[in-house]
């Protein structure tokens, strides 16, 4: 019997009923044609074509079936990726989704029997985050593009860097207390004797004398709540309305642009050419451990080209792996981070307890500007060979 003609009413009804998602179990992946029922699949299954297309496939069966996985894979996970993205979802509803298209990849073509068996079968490839329950498997996409890798990259190495200068803060912290310790010279055990009564028909007597209340008031009472300026003392009166004077409104604006400066300026990198640094890591060998050297070059933002003063080598570096030096009072420094960043200022002083310094800047505009507690990461020693 024939093909219906185009336009025919048996042509539309054929159309009609191919339109749509058939059963598995009637359609022909090597032959890429689905049958409406067993009696079509059988006689298809008997046609020339199809034996044609079995004895391909017996030459190199292997080649088909992966090559029918790989294509199934690719498309479950595009659809999970574009539709769902990293969110848990049930696995069938997006094989649901992906079998919309009546021209997919049917899985009775590939290597897994079930969707459970696939889904398993991502979960064990690392491609997705599986877990079984009562609704059945669930399904979690895991992101891989270089853009989420790169953005990962950067929070530990932001994490890794402030994990390391709270570390360096408490091994410094440690260090000041073993000196204070030794310089206090060893501590005096208190020796413990038994309570002996020399008499024991003496009799306790407590003797409670009670102060004028005028003079009970204690010191620190006194120190806490003050008593009110008295009129009569001119000189306190005026001390006390000079506390008390409200910050102008030059005074707020200042303030406002540092803030304003300070968000401008503070980096994740603080790197830059011609300062001192420090190499801080084991990693590349114990000859270049805590050995100083000059950056000459900066790589995009976060690695330098480091040479070394000792052996004159030259590193590729991180600069997480890098510390900034701190030098003699009195020379120049570079501020490399916050508010007034890429600055060259003189070191005034310094203040080991709470890890910051006094300085001054020294060239520019803002010369002769005093900066007070800047911290130790936020300025670097600056190369004047």
């Amino acid at each position: 019997m024939g093909k219906a003609e185009v336009g025919t009413p048996k042509y539309l009804s054929n159309k009609m009923k191919a339109k749509g998602l058939q059963k598995l179990r009637w359609y022909c992946q090597m032959c890429q044609k689905q049958c409406r029922d067993e009696n079509g699949f059988k006689c298809h299954t008997m046609s020339e074509s199809h034996q044609r297309q079995l004895l391909l496939f017996a030459d190199n069966s292997k080649r088909y079936i992966d090559d029918f996985s790989f294509q199934f894979a690719k498309g479950y996970m595009e659809i999970l990726r574009r539709q769902f993205g990293t969110k848990r979802v049930n696995a069938n509803r997006v094989y649901q989704e992906y079998i919309h298209d009546r021209d997919h990849i049917h899985m009775n073509g590939t290597r897994w029997v079930t969707l459970t068996g696939f889904v398993k079968w991502l979960g064990r490839t690392g491609q997705a985050i599986v877990d079984e329950t009562e609704k059945g498997w669930f399904i979690t996409y895991i992101d891989r593009s270089p853009e989420t890798v790169e953005r990962e990259e950067k929070k530990k190495k932001k994490l890794k860097m402030d994990k390391n200068d709270e570390e360096k803060r408490m091994e410094f912290i440690e260090k000041q207390a073993k000196l204070d310790k030794e310089k206090a010279g060893p501590s005096v055990e208190p020796v413990y004797s038994e309570l002996i009564r020399e008499n024991e028909e003496e009799t306790l007597k407590l003797d409670i004398k009670l102060k004028n209340s005028k003079t009970s008031v204690p010191v620190v009472a006194e120190k806490i709540f003050k008593r009110p300026a008295e009129p009569s003392k001119n000189g306190d009166v005026k001390r006390s309305k000079a506390e008390n004077k409200k910050k102008t409104a030059l005074d707020e604006i200042k303030e406002q642009e540092e803030i304003e400066r300070e968000k401008k300026n503070r980096k994740d990198y603080w790197i830059t050419e011609d300062i001192i640094v420090k190499v801080m890591t084991k990693s590349l060998g114990e000859d270049f451990y805590k050995q100083k050297g000059v950056i000459r070059e900066v790589i995009g933002k976060y690695v330098a080209i480091v040479k070394l003063f000792e052996s004159g080598k030259k590193l590729k570096i991180d600069q997480e792996h890098l510390e900034t030096v701190i030098p003699a009072i009195g020379k120049l420094v570079k501020v490399v981070n916050g508010a007034y960043r890429g600055e060259i200022a003189t070191l005034l002083s310094l203040d080991e307890r709470n890890f910051c310094v006094d300085i001054e800047i020294a060239s520019g505009v803002l010369k002769g500007r005093k900066l007070c507690g800047v911290e130790y990461e936020d300025i670097c020693k600056l190369n004047d060979q």
